[in-house]
C-alpha cells in the first residue's frame, strides 16, 4: 500500500506541476484518470487543493503569494510595509500607490490564486470524468468549495478583470478565457453546492470545509454584492445553527488556546512540524517578525491610525474624531530615551493587535521601543510592531523556523471566524434597516472584549487606561452603518480585511487621502512619498507577465492602460 500511495503523489505532483499556470497550454500528463479514481488519488489532490491555500504552490511561494493577505493592509490605512524603505521595494511601491502592471507581488498573488483553483479543478474534472460523483460527493462538494474560495479572491482582487477557468477548460488545457465578466454567478453556485452537500461541522476531519463553512462564505459574498437580505438569512443560520460561539478570551484567536475552537469556520491550517524548516508554516508570514529573540525582518507594522482607533470615550469608540488626537507614541525616539506612555482611555484589544513601548509583547518582555524596532526613523515605517501572527512565548507548538532563521509559524489564519459572521450579518441587518439586530451583534463582539482579559503590567494591574462599553441604541441607520463598520476595524484589524472593505463600500480614495494627512502627524515624509489614491486603485491591474502569456486573449483593466 506504501509503494502504491507513493507512486500516486509521483504521479499527482507530475500532474500539478504542468497544469497551475493558468493562460499556458501544455500537457497534462498521460496518466490514465481511472488510475486516481480511488480513495488515494481523490484524496491526494483534494489534499494540494487544501495546500495552495496557504499561496505555497509549484507555481508561486513565498510572502508575496501569501494566502493571508498581510500585505493588502499594506496598501489600506492598517499597517505599514515596516523594514527599511529599500527593503522589498517591489512592496515599498505598492504601499505608497506607485504601482505598475509587472509588480511582481500582483503577479505572484495571481498565479497563487490561479494554481489553487486549478488544483481543485483537477479533483472536480477527476471525479465528474470518471462517473463517481456518488461515491466522492463530500471529496466534490470540498473541491467546489475551495474553487469558489479561491475565485472569490480573484475576484475581490481584480473584480470583472479575473477570468474563470472551469473544470472544463482544466480538462481541455484551454486556460486562456477571456475576461471581463465578473466571477460572482460561479462563486455562488460553488458555495451553494457546497452547502448542499458538505457535512456538518463535527462530522469531519478537523480543518475541512463544511456546510455552514460554505453558507458563511456564500453570505460573505452575497454581502459583497449588495444582497443584504439573502446574505443576512444566511448569516443568521449560520449564527442559529448553535456550533458557533465566540471564544472567551479575544487573543486566543491567535493562540493554541483558540486553534480549532469554537469561533474557527474556515482557517489556514498551518503546523511548524512536518519536516525540515517546517514547511507546513507560514512561509508568507515570514518576514513579519521583529522583536525579541532577534526576529528577522521587521515587516507589517501597525499604523498610527489604526491605534488610533482604539482611543474612547466613555467606553465608545470615536466614530468620527478618533484621528484628531494621536495616542501617543515613542516614534523618532531611541529606547533610552525619556517616554510618557499615553494615559487616555482605549479598548483592551489595541494592546492585543499592535505592540507599543512598555507594554508587555505576548508574553515575551515588555516592549523597550525602538530597539525592537528594524527599521529607521526615516523610513516611512512607523514605531508599533504586528501583534496577532507573532505567537507566544512558552507555546512552542506554534514555533517553527525556516532555513535562514525565518520564523514559520503555526498559527492559523482565519479566512472567516465568527466574530466576522456576527460582524458582516450586523453590516447586513443595517442596510435592511433592523437596527436592533445590527445592534444585538455588533454588542455581542463588544461584550467578549469587555470580558477578556486585559494585558497587564508587573504589579498586575491593567496595562493601559482600558475603558469599553457597549452600545445603547444607534439612533439612526448612519450611526448604526458608522459603529457596524468601525468595530469591524477594531475586532479584525491586521487580519488581511480592511482594504477590501475599504473598496467595497466605496470609501478606498477619500479614507487613503485623510490617512495620509493624519499619519504625518508621527511619519513627516510619509505624504511625500506617497503618489496619490485614485479610483484605478479599487482593482489590481492584471499583470502583463499574465496578458502575454494568454496571447492577447485576456484584457487590461482599461484603467490600468489597454
Amino acid at each position: 500500500m506504501k509503494n502504491r500511495i507513493f507512486y500516486i503523489m509521483l504521479l499527482l505532483m507530475s500532474v500539478l506541476a504542468c497544469s497551475e499556470e493558468f493562460s499556458e497550454t501544455i500537457e497534462i500528463g498521460t496518466l490514465n484518470p481511472s488510475a486516481l479514481a480511488n480513495e488515494d488519488g481523490v484524496n491526494f489532490l483534494l489534499t494540494a487543493a487544501y495546500s495552495a491555500l496557504d499561496g505555497v504552490t509549484n507555481a508561486s511561494g513565498g510572502w508575496e503569494a501569501t494566502g493571508d493577505n498581510w500585505w493588502m493592509d499594506v496598501i489600506s490605512d492598517e499597517a505599514h510595509k515596516g523594514s527599511n524603505d529599500g527593503d522589498q521595494q517591489t512592496l515599498f511601491l505598492l504601499e505608497v500607490f506607485d504601482w505598475q502592471t509587472g509588480n511582481s507581488y500582483i503577479n505572484s498573488k495571481w498565479r497563487a490564486l490561479y494554481a489553487g483553483a486549478n488544483r481543485a479543478n483537477a479533483v472536480i474534472s477527476l471525479i465528474i470524468g470518471e462517473g463517481v460523483e456518488v461515491q466522492f460527493a463530500s471529496q466534490l462538494a470540498e473541491a467546489r468549495f475551495l474553487r469558489a474560495h479561491f475565485n472569490f479572491q480573484l475576484q475581490i482582487m481584480w473584480g470583472q478583470y479575473a477570468t474563470y477557468i472551469s473544470d472544463e477548460n482544466y480538462v481541455n488545457t484551454d486556460f486562456a478565457q477571456p475576461n471581463g465578466t465578473p466571477l460572482w454567478s460561479n462563486i455562488d453556485a460553488d458555495f451553494l453546492f457546497a452547502y448542499q452537500n458538505l457535512p456538518d461541522a463535527g462530522d469531519t476531519d478537523f480543518g475541512r470545509a463544511t456546510n455552514t463553512a460554505a453558507l458563511a462564505y456564500w453570505g460573505k459574498s452575497k454581502l459583497y454584492q449588495g444582497s443584504y437580505g439573502e446574505a443576512l438569512t444566511a448569516f443568521q443560520e449560520v449564527i442559529n445553527s448553535g456550533k458557533y460561539s465566540l471564544l472567551p478570551e479575544f487573543a486566543d484567536n491567535f493562540r493554541s488556546a483558540g486553534e480549532g475552537g469554537s469561533e474557527n469556520i474556515f482557517a489556514i491550517e498551518f503546523s511548524p512540524i512536518g519536516g525540515a524548516f517546517a514547511p507546513n508554516g507560514n512561509q508568507g508570514g515570514t518576514l513579519n517578525y521583529q522583536g525579541p529573540n532577534g526576529w528577522c525582518c521587521g515587516f507589517y507594522m501597525p499604523t498610527q491610525d489604526a491605534v488610533n482607533a482604539f482611543q474612547t470615550s466613555g467606553g465608545l469608540p470615536l466614530l468620527d474624531t478618533y484621528n484628531q488626537t494621536d495616542v501617543a507614541n515613542d516614534a523618532g525616539l531611541n529606547s533610552s530615551d525619556p517616554f510618557t506612555m499615553h494615559t487616555g482611555p482605549l479598548d483592551p484589544r489595541v494592546d492585543y493587535t499592535a505592540g507599543r513601548r512598555g507594554i508587555l509583547y505576548n508574553n515575551w518582555d515588555i516592549n523597550p521601543g525602538k530597539d525592537w524596532v528594524r527599521s529607521g526613523f526615516s523610513d516611512i515605517s512607523g514605531p508599533y510592531l504586528g501583534r496577532k501572527n507573532v505567537y507566544w512565548a512558552g507555546e512552542d507548538s506554534q514555533q517553527g523556523a525556516g532555513a535562514w532563521g525565518e520564523q514559520r509559524s503555526g498559527i492559523n489564519y482565519h479566512f472567516i471566524r465568527y466574530a466576522d459572521v456576527l460582524l458582516m450579518a450586523a453590516e447586513a441587518a443595517v442596510e435592511t434597516n433592523d437596527l436592533a439586530t445590527a445592534l444585538d451583534y455588533v454588542n455581542q463582539v463588544r461584550q467578549r472584549a469587555i470580558d477578556s482579559t486585559p494585558v497587564k503590567a508587573a504589579d498586575g494591574s491593567d496595562a493601559a487606561n482600558y475603558d469599553i462599553a457597549l452600545y445603547p441604541n444607534f439612533a439612526s441607520q448612519d450611526e448604526a452603518r458608522k459603529a457596524v463598520r468601525f468595530e469591524r476595524r477594531l475586532e479584525l484589524a491586521m487580519e488581511g480585511h480592511r482594504l477590501f472593505d475599504l473598496r467595497r463600500w466605496d470609501v478606498l480614495v477619500p479614507t487613503m487621502t485623510k490617512y495620509v494627512e493624519s499619519e504625518a502627524r508621527t511619519i513627516p515624509n510619509f505624504g511625500p512619498k506617497f503618489q496619490g489614491a485614485a479610483s484605478k486603485h479599487n482593482l489590481f491591474p492584471v499583470p502583463v507577465n499574465a496578458i502575454d502569456q494568454s496571447s492577447g486573449t485576456l484584457s487590461q483593466n482599461p484603467d490600468w492602460g489597454s
